[in-house]
């Protein structure tokens, strides 16, 4: 059974979804501060940064948001960030114009938002990107066939000049797609239709991206999920005690090992030990044991905490090629029961795992 639950008070709100019984992402609103992640707004650029090929727009906010110029330039990989080096922020924008963006990562005490010209319109079955001819497939339906049929069927039916994501929710659709498909085009046009005074240099928001609850339901769009609300909600479902370990940096395996999570300003170091198991007399069983376990932890520590961003995994040292293949293959299987999407580096020659993580929700840092 899944259920979402919500605590609320003046101060903050409290979402957890849980599932048989089991905390599984757990987040936290202030109510007094506006989340803004997501929305799109007709901004004005402001100061132009040569030297870090980069721009501030003002968005209406208290702190003018930050736009790179790779979030300037059309996109014309999915996959790829690289631009033509010759290309200038300057070239791409000027003093006082008015651009449309979208919040890709809010502001902070020391940074303002983090804005793109790339939008992202989320829905049941696709993620609307207008502006592009990108289609591409989560990379959690691996069937070729399907990836193949998703991508006629949604190319047959998406506007010129739209691209979008197949999400995973699409696998086995097809009437459901295309009604999905028409109304996120139509919430677009509704969207791009917005009246601006042409004379007015001021930003507008145009759009408000959905609550934390609203991205929860469109991503269990297959699931039947009951929503629970209360003042001591977390106390009667029994799962304060699992929210209050989330503070914890060591988290303890069956297996005695233990794991530790640092979080820094450029990443998240986590590191596996042995801790009070000693196992059998083979050393390399010991090492894989503990590891196997530490992976399906690390990728559930990972969802619970919404711990975007680089990612560096230290485990304990293997010297068996094989137990590294399969420790790797088993994070990759770990994470496909994550909603966000995730990417595996693999180990580097300092035998370190180095991973990517979007996070589902903007955080205050």
């Amino acid at each position: 059974m899944t259920e979402v639950l919500i605590q609320e008070n003046k101060e903050n709100k409290k979402i957890a979804l849980v599932e048989n019984g089991q905390l599984v992402e757990y987040y936290e609103e202030d109510n007094r501060t506006n989340r803004r992640e997501g929305n799109i707004y007709i901004g004005i650029v402001k100061d132009i940064i040569p030297g870090m090929q980069s721009a501030f727009v003002d968005i209406g906010t208290e702190k003018n948001s930050f736009i790179h110029l790779k979030d300037v330039l059309p996109k014309i990989d999915e996959t790829k960030e690289k631009s033509d080096e010759s290309i200038t922020i300057g070239k791409v924008l000027k003093s006082n114009q008015k651009i449309l963006v979208q919040v890709k990562k809010d502001s902070n005490e020391k940074k303002g938002a983090r804005v793109s010209t790339h939008i992202n319109l989320p829905s049941k079955y696709i993620v609307l990107m207008p502006n592009t001819d990108i289609i591409t497939v989560s990379q959690k339906i691996e069937d070729k066939k399907e990836q193949e049929r998703l991508i006629k069927l949604v190319k047959e039916n998406l506007s010129t000049n739209n691209g979008a994501i197949i999400r995973t929710s699409a696998k086995g659709k097809e009437k459901e797609i295309i009604e999905d498909i028409k109304s996120v085009q139509q919430k677009w046009k509704k969207i791009t239709s917005t009246s601006v005074n042409p004379n007015q240099n001021k930003p507008k928001l145009l759009y408000k991206s959905e609550d934390i609850v609203e991205k929860i339901l469109i991503d269990l769009v297959d699931k039947k999920v009951e929503i629970k609300r209360g003042k001591d909600i977390f106390e009667k479902n029994e799962i304060t005690n699992q929210i209050e370990k989330l503070k914890n940096r060591k988290i303890w395996l069956k297996c005695g090992g233990f794991i530790t999570i640092d979080k820094t300003e450029a990443l998240t170091a986590i590191d596996v030990n042995t801790g009070k198991f000693t196992g059998s007399k083979n050393l390399e069983q010991t090492i894989f044991k503990v590891n196997k376990e530490a992976t399906i932890e690390i990728a559930k520590q990972l969802r619970l905490r919404d711990i975007g961003g680089i990612i560096i995994i230290d485990y304990i040292d293997m010297n068996n090629e094989e137990d590294k293949n399969k420790i790797e293959e088993l994070l990759k299987e770990e994470l496909k029961k994550d909603r966000t999407k995730t990417q595996v580096e693999g180990f580097t020659k300092l035998d370190l795992i180095e991973m990517t993580r979007k996070h589902i929700c903007s955080h205050k840092e």
